[in-house]
């Protein structure tokens, strides 16, 4: 066989075994499938007593309730400007939906088959049952709490126009499973899925000692009525605030700073180390999104305000998305975990007006992303996609000392290693 054949042999060989992997080995999404949300949770009919599965149809009697829900995250999942930027990068595959809109009456085709769980391959078929309008509500109400025609829940004893059952499972973090704990699929190399909130939870403090679910957090407990004219109990707020919400990351860390020596003087090498801490959070910070990160910054600046030494780091993951989907580092902290970030600086001898500037900032996004979802897939609206948690000056001067001790506070979980030449901002609790 001359060289050239060989040479051709080869070429179909490669093509062929790329295109077998790509069309047979590799997912089409970042995430692999699991059987419960492969598919949309099934039909519901609207249970006897009920007009309508719609949330304002519930919101008529569970007023509160309805009102959170129309402000947390959940009733905007479909709509979300960063959901549907990235959903059409996606090519608006449809098992997006199944976490996003998961009733089968919010979406617009039946999966019937998937063949050799290709998601690309799905047969599909139009829903006679599909509400466009009742798909803008996301997560509705049905999506938890409907099931057969009967309307389940957190009590054992309801009493209601519609039919009621207890599910034991509103009282346990079992409920939150079916889309904070996204798989990986083949040839998907992560340590925990792409939004693998659920296996990050931490069981021995928050869980076992603290009996912390992830309601406890994400909706926190409340006595009032649960409906109109009925009895006070205790019930839970339907907010799910997470990890759009600024206030919400900020409960979830405790920051540190310290200075050696703590009243410096012209021409001293001074040493900051900024400590953060995972203090509030069952779960790695940041979570959900692997594109979400931390970062930790220093600036020197003199009293024009020009910089004069300044350092980033970066908490979060780093992945390799093709050819395969390789996790090659996470430094994300994990529960009660702390990790400590250095700067020095040295002093000239004449060091007057100079300040440090620290901040840790929270980023659902890099700008390059940001633009680029602008650019090419259409990202509308002013969300902003990163928060600044904490923010300190400090004086370069014998008064640095008392800047730091001015900003200590009592720290989260009982823990006391401030001393008088730190500072400690806990923005979270335990």
């Amino acid at each position: 066989m001359s060289r050239w054949k060989f040479i051709v042999l080869g070429l179909l060989v490669v093509f062929g075994a790329t295109y077998l992997y790509y069309t047979e080995i590799k997912p089409v999404v970042i995430f692999g499938l699991r059987s419960d949300y492969a598919h949309a949770i099934p039909f519901q009919r609207v249970p006897e007593g009920l007009t309508s599965l719609k949330a304002e149809s519930c919101g008529q009697c569970h007023r509160e309730i309805y009102d959170e829900w129309k402000s947390s995250i959940h009733a905007r999942a479909y709509e979300d400007p960063y959901f549907q930027a990235y959903w059409k990068k996606d090519k608006n595959v449809w098992v997006c939906l199944n976490c996003h809109a998961p009733l089968e009456n919010q979406q617009p085709t039946l999966i019937t088959d998937i063949p050799r769980g290709r998601v690309e391959k799905a047969v599909q078929e139009p829903n006679p049952h599909y509400d466009a309008e009742y798909q803008k509500e996301s997560v509705t109400c049905a999506a938890c709490h409907v099931r057969d025609g009967i309307i389940y829940g957190p009590f054992e004893d309801s009493a209601a126009p519609h039919p009621t059952q207890f599910d034991p499972n509103f009282r346990t973090a079992q409920l939150c499973y079916r889309c904070h704990n996204v798989v990986s699929g083949p040839a998907q190399f992560y340590r925990v899925g792409p939004c693998g909130t659920y296996a990050e939870y931490e069981g021995k403090f928050f869980m076992q000692e603290r009996g912390f679910i992830c309601q406890s957090c994400h909706m926190p407990e409340i006595d009032r009525p649960v409906a109109t004219n009925s009895p006070i109990r205790r019930g839970r707020q339907h907010l799910w605030r997470g990890g759009h919400d600024p206030d919400m990351i900020k409960r979830a860390v405790a920051v540190e700073v310290k200075a050696d020596p703590p009243s410096p003087k012209p021409g001293d090498r001074v040493a900051f180390t900024l400590t953060l801490v995972n203090a509030g959070a069952g779960h790695k910070i940041p979570t959900g999104d692997p594109d979400r990160f931390f970062t930790v910054e220093f600036s020197v600046e003199d009293r024009l305000g020009h910089v004069l030494k300044e350092e980033t780091s970066t908490m979060g993951r780093w992945i390799m998305w093709q050819p395969a989907i390789l996790e090659l580092y996470d430094n994300r902290l994990l529960p009660l975990a702390s990790r400590e970030y250095p700067f020095a600086y040295q002093l000239p001898d004449k060091a007057e007006g100079l300040k440090l500037k620290t901040r840790v900032q929270y980023h659902i996004v890099t700008d390059k992303q940001h633009e680029m979802l602008q650019r090419t897939y259409g990202l509308t609206g002013n969300d902003p996609y990163r928060f600044v948690i904490y923010e300190r000056e400090f004086p370069l001067t014998d008064q640095l000392k008392a800047a730091l001790d001015a900003n200590v506070r009592l720290p989260v979980a009982g823990s006391s290693r401030h001393g008088s030449s730190c500072a400690v901002d806990t923005v979270g609790r335990g």
